[in-house]
């Protein structure tokens, strides 16, 4: 049997240059990065060189750079590190967990915070968060692409507004690194985070962009890695990953990958949409990889199962909302109703695609609709 792995959003595999990449950083070059003998100097030139290229992606100086967990992390330290009670935060019903359940709780602590609705296309209309500045608006968190729609949101436009009304500007870039060009000089945030295994590197690392003089105050404290910006001894061979994972990704942009990688999701959109009952969440421009559709008369969870057996790996949203009895927040806070919210599915590509790939896959998914409409029909869900 065939196996596809079309969850990309969700993880990716390490590539074999990252492994390699990563491998002496576990036996020959296993040195603590703060120490100044031979060993912890390896281990820190190892650190430096991966800034340097975790750097060019941002398009940043290098000591803007903090390495930290991950995207989770980046979230909260950019939240928790910059807002105190009385403050107001910006930011949009469609973020990921990571940001809705800081802002959930700093929400309890005093933080006022607004959460913007998109349009039905899945895009946040810059005049809604001008509309929502208050004089006492500190911060303005928005995503950079959609975890589960892979919608684009107009981040240059964003970014302007808050310059002009002297606030803050955090994007959660976790699902757009790699997958468009970032420049964080030309957005004008102050704050982006970046997880190393949405971009083929090695879980647990990720990155976050600290525009130099943004006073935002350590998550984690203890000694002084980083520039005292987050304790911790460094995870080398996981920040080595996360560098070659960023020159890798820069290659990806400029040799046309991902724009074949686009093409392909085109593809297999079009033949899925080819089937009655089905439909697109999410219209606006949107990342390379991925497209997320809705098919009435089944259950997505269903769906899942049914090109799980047959080798494909698919997903009805957010990995970090598994297990969960609701439907997905992101589609609800677009118009979707309940029941077609539950009848949608990502797909979200590998850059390392092909067409026999999907090949594969546009042939399995009619029958395994048509199977399950057959057996467990339910009410075809409408817009609301």
């Amino acid at each position: 049997m065939r196996h596809v792995y079309m969850d990309a959003n969700a993880t990716t595999p390490l590539l074999p240059e990252v492994v390699e990449a990563m491998h002496p950083y576990w036996i020959e070059f296993f040195g603590n990065a703060s120490s100044i003998h031979l060993p912890g100097q390896h281990a820190r030139r190892g650190v430096e060189r991966a800034r340097e290229a975790v750097a060019e992606l941002f398009g940043c100086r290098e000591a803007e750079v903090v390495f930290n967990s991950g995207g989770t992390e980046g979230d909260n330290t950019a939240l928790f590190g910059l807002l105190k009670p009385g403050d107001h935060l910006i930011t949009t019903a469609i973020e990921h967990s990571a940001i809705l359940q800081s802002a959930a709780r700093l929400a309890e602590r005093g933080v006022e915070v607004t959460y913007l609705a998109p349009e039905a296309s899945g895009l946040i209309a810059p005049e809604a968060v001008r509309e929502a500045l208050q004089p006492n608006t500190k911060l303005i968190s928005v995503m950079l692409a959609n975890n589960e729609t892979g919608v684009l949101q107009p981040v240059n436009e964003i970014g302007q507004i808050a310059a002009e009304a002297g606030a803050f500007f955090h994007i959660d870039a976790v699902q757009g690194a790699g997958k468009i060009r970032i420049d964080v000089q030309e957005i004008g945030c102050h704050l982006l985070s970046i997880s190393a295994h949405k971009v083929y590197g090695p879980k647990g690392i990720g990155a976050l962009y600290v525009k130099r003089g943004t006073p935002v105050e350590s998550l984690i404290v203890g000694g002084s890695h980083e520039r005292r910006r987050r304790a911790g001894t460094e995870n080398v061979a996981g920040i080595v990953g996360l560098g070659k994972a960023a020159e890798l990704a820069l290659k990806s942009l400029e040799d046309g990958t991902m724009d074949r990688v686009a093409e392909l999701r085109d593809r297999l959109e079009q033949e899925i949409l080819q089937l009655p009952g089905t439909g697109l969440n999410g219209t606006a421009t949107r990342a390379a990889n991925t497209t997320n559709i809705w098919f009435d008369n089944l259950e997505g969870e269903a769906l899942v199962i049914a090109m799980d057996l047959k080798g494909i790996a698919v997903s009805g949203g957010s990995a970090c909302l598994s297990g969960r009895t609701e439907p997905s927040h992101v589609l609800l806070a677009m118009g979707v109703n309940e029941k077609r919210a539950r009848t949608s599915l990502r797909f979200s590509l590998l850059k390392t695609v092909t067409a026999e790939d999907v090949d594969y896959v546009v042939s399995v998914v009619p029958q395994a609709v048509e199977r399950l409409r057959a057996v467990s029909p339910v009410e075809a869900g409408t817009l609301g």
